[in-house]
C-alpha cells in the first residue's frame, strides 16, 4: 500500500511551523495513544530541534494502559514531557498547562532575572491529521474556537488562541510527510482514521486489523463476532467466518466482502472489540538491531 498524500496547505504549514517557531516557548506534540510512533510526523525532530516539547497522548481512554505506559517512559528518555490526555472527553486537561509551566520553568526565571515583564505561555500546537487537535483547543479555550471534524485536514490556517492569562495556543494545519516507507505505518494510520479511506485500501487495512487481533486478542475477537477462529487460519477465513455470524451475504449465498471489511475496520475504530495500541515498543529495539 504505497501512499504519497502531500497536499500543498501541507508543505506550506511546514514552513509556516518553521517561521513561527521562533515566537513560542513550547510545542505540544499531540500524537494518537493507540499509535503513539506512527503518528508521530517524523519530520517534526528536524523542525522543532531542541524547542522544549510536551507529548500529548491523546485519545488515552481507547489505548491499552499497559502498553501506554511504556510509552511515556519511552518519551521521557527523549528528552520530552508526556501527557496522558482524552480530550473529547475533557480528561486530565489540567496536566497540559502544568507540563508547559515545568518545560519552560528555566526560560521564564531568566525572563524575570532580566527584569522582564511576566507574561502568558506561548505554545504551538502540532500533530498529523485528525489527532484532536481542534478538539484539544476548544477544551482548553472552553468554548468553541477551532474547527472540528472526523474528517483529516480541517484546519487550515494557524491562529492564536488565548486560554485564561496562563497560555497563548498557536494552532496548526495537520502536517502529514509525502511518503510512507513503511506501508504498516499507513495501515495503522487508516485504521485509527488519520488518513481518507478514499486514497487507502481498505481490504488491506482490515486484514492489518485482524491480523493484529489473530495474534494479541484472540479470544476477544472470537467473542465480539461469535465465531470460533484459531490464531493462525488465513484472513479469509476470519473474513468468512464473520460474514456468516454477521449475515453478510449476497446474493447466492456468498459473503459480501465489502460489508464484512467495512464492519471490522468501524469496529476497531470506535472501539467496539476493545482498548488497543498498535504501536509496541519492542518494534523500536527489533529496528535497532537491524
Amino acid at each position: 500500500m504505497a501512499i504519497q498524500w502531500f497536499p500543498g496547505h501541507m508543505a506550506k504549514a511546514r514552513r509556516e511551523v518553521t517561521e513561527q517557531l521562533k515566537l513560542v516557548d513550547v510545542v505540544f506534540e499531540l500524537v494518537d495513544a493507540r499509535i503513539p510512533y506512527s503518528s508521530r510526523n517524523p519530520m517534526i525532530d528536524e523542525v522543532i530541534k531542541d524547542k522544549p516539547r510536551v507529548v500529548l497522548l491523546n485519545k488515552m481512554d481507547m489505548a491499552n494502559l499497559n502498553e501506554t505506559k511504556k510509552w511515556m517512559s519511552f518519551f521521557e528518555t527523549q528528552g520530552f514531557y508526556p501527557v496522558l490526555i482524552d480530550s473529547k472527553n475533557g480528561k486530565n486537561l489540567s496536566q497540559v498547562t502544568k507540563a508547559a509551566e515545568i518545560v519552560t520553568k528555566e526560560k521564564f526565571e531568566r525572563m524575570k532575572q532580566k527584569g522582564l515583564r511576566p507574561r502568558a505561555i506561548r505554545a504551538m500546537i502540532v500533530g498529523i491529521p485528525n489527532v484532536g487537535k481542534s478538539t484539544l483547543i476548544n477544551r482548553l479555550a472552553k468554548k468553541s474556537i477551532a474547527k472540528t471534524g472526523n474528517m483529516p485536514g480541517v484546519t487550515k490556517k494557524q491562529q492564536w488562541i488565548k486560554v485564561g492569562k496562563t497560555l497563548e495556543l498557536l494552532d496548526t494545519p495537520g502536517i502529514l510527510w509525502p511518503k510512507f516507507e513503511d506501508q504498516t505505518v499507513g495501515k495503522k494510520l487508516s485504521l485509527t482514521g488519520a488518513i481518507k479511506d478514499s486514497i487507502v485500501h481498505l481490504d488491506e487495512v482490515a486484514i492489518y486489523g485482524i491480523e493484529y487481533l489473530q495474534l494479541r486478542d484472540l479470544a476477544t475477537l472470537n467473542k465480539h463476532y461469535n465465531i470460533n477462529v484459531e490464531q493462525d487460519i488465513p484472513y479469509i477465513e476470519v473474513f468468512d467466518a464473520i460474514g456468516k455470524s454477521r449475515g453478510l451475504k449476497l446474493k447466492g449465498n456468498e459473503i459480501d466482502y465489502e460489508s464484512v471489511v467495512e464492519l471490522i475496520i468501524r469496529d476497531i475504530r470506535n472501539e467496539k472489540i476493545g482498548k488497543y495500541t498498535f504501536d509496541h515498543i519492542s518494534m523500536l529495539e527489533a529496528s535497532d538491531e537491524e
